[in-house]
């Protein structure tokens, strides 16, 4: 078995599977890495914004993605107790794909990962990591089976990290068990068919102490899915007792909110109400870093905005553009860790440059929709001018691509690591 990679990437969702397409496709031997078995689902929206279409047709699974996901979001609206209102979305900049759409989890990652070992990335799977160390240049991954703990040891000069929100290496588990705070945000989500909601809408809930989305994705399936503070679960687990923590977040959003009341009458829930938590919103890239981060383990922003996906593949393109456009990282010793630690400032400048103002607007966003009495106070502002939620939209990253992904294409193949490391 292959020992030996240019990258080892540890977490196939849709930032790891993307990195690792576009490192094959640039000629770079990778090794992939995910714990869970695909397909399936996870707590997510499902929206998938116009401006990453153009990655999709790079990565080789644009068409696919068309065929399958649902009718294109050209409105949103903001739905807060019985009062609603509507505005049309931005179109996007790409003519060929001015609309985003929306496909399952459970098939996008599928999508994403089928590709990848077409273009030729070794893929562990189901398969959890162990321990990762070393340094730039020279890292070395133990990785084990799920099923039986057998280990092996990968080797490789760079490594990648897209472990996501709840599923960090070994080395930072123990400072993620903090004690849970009653301001935790948890997420939920849920599938249902027959939803009365209305095609190519993107409705946003406002509901005390929380918010969420709608959506109708693929197959005629509407999505639900929301965060909600742990005390108000509390509080709600009180008025609902004996009932499971999803049913009573569906009848607390019925109770609170009179889109979803109307949009889920008469539907049916497809599967059982799924939850994760708390999310943890903001920056995690840190200074001085050796393993790159992209996708939630680099940052994560409030999903009100719906823009997990985006910074997910686009954070892998900002990488993956200056990886591929850099030689010399694939060396060993001195010169790898400098050139590594030049790649790591120059590709935390761009991300914040992409991401800082999503994350800011959505923060701000959440904050307002979680105080139902705050956001009924704007509706007569919205109502008049119901274009400023398109502007939202806009200045959230709905519409605006990362540079052309197709420069990825264009890029000489590095030469791989396992020839430079015997000539070292």
């Amino acid at each position: 078995m292959q020992t030996d990679y240019d990258a080892v990437i540890v977490g196939a969702g849709p930032s790891g599977s993307t990195a690792a397409i576009l490192l094959a496709q640039a000629g770079w031997s990778v090794a992939l890495i995910e714990k869970q078995c695909f397909p399936r689902r996870k707590v997510c929206g499902e929206c998938i914004a116009a401006s990453n279409l153009p990655l999709l047709d790079a990565l080789g699974i644009g068409d696919v993605f068309a065929s399958m996901a649902g009718p294109e979001l050209r409105r949103v609206a903001l739905l807060c107790g019985a009062q609603s209102v509507s505005a049309a979305l931005p179109a996007g900049d790409d003519a060929k794909h001015p609309w985003g759409r929306a496909l399952a989890r459970e098939h996008l990652d599928l999508l994403l990962l089928q590709r990848a070992k077409a273009v030729g990335v070794s893929v562990l799977q189901p398969c959890d990591v162990q321990s990762l160390s070393g340094q730039p240049g020279n890292f070395r991954c133990i990785v084990g089976a799920v099923d039986s703990g057998e280990g092996i040891t990968l080797r490789a000069p760079v490594a990648i990290g897209a472990y996501g929100s709840w599923q960090p290496l070994p080395a930072d588990r123990a400072h993620r068990r903090v004690a849970r705070r009653a301001n935790d945000l948890l997420a939920f989500k849920a599938n249902f068919s027959n939803v009365r909601l209305e095609k190519g809408l993107l409705p946003v809930v406002s509901f005390r102490g929380g918010y969420g989305g709608m959506v109708v994705a693929d197959h005629d399936t509407a999505t639900l899915a929301c965060c909600i503070r742990a005390d108000r679960l509390h509080a709600c687990r009180r008025a609902f007792p004996g009932a499971k923590a999803g049913a009573v977040v569906e009848a607390y959003l019925r109770r609170e909110c009179e889109g979803v009341r109307d949009a889920l009458s008469g539907a049916s829930r497809a599967g059982p109400w799924l939850s994760a938590g708390p999310i943890r919103p903001g920056v995690r890239l840190p200074r001085g870093a050796d393993v790159f981060l992209i996708g939630n383990a680099a940052g994560e922003a409030h999903p009100i905005i719906g823009e997990g996906i985006s910074m997910a593949l686009q954070s892998a393109w900002l990488l993956c553009d200056q990886l591929v456009r850099n030689p010399n990282v694939l060396l060993r010793g001195v010169d790898a860790h400098r050139c590594q630690r030049q790649i790591q400032e120059r590709y935390s400048a761009e991300w914040r440059g992409q991401f800082g103002l999503r994350m800011r607007i959505a923060a701000l966003l959440a904050q307002a929709a979680m105080r139902p009495t705050l956001a009924a106070r704007v509706f007569p502002l919205l109502c008049r001018a119901p274009g400023l939620l398109t502007r939202s939209a806009r200045w959230s990253g709905k519409i605006r691509c990362v540079a052309n992904p197709a420069v990825i294409a264009l890029s000489q193949p590095p030469q791989h690591f396992t020839k430079t490391r015997s000539g070292a």
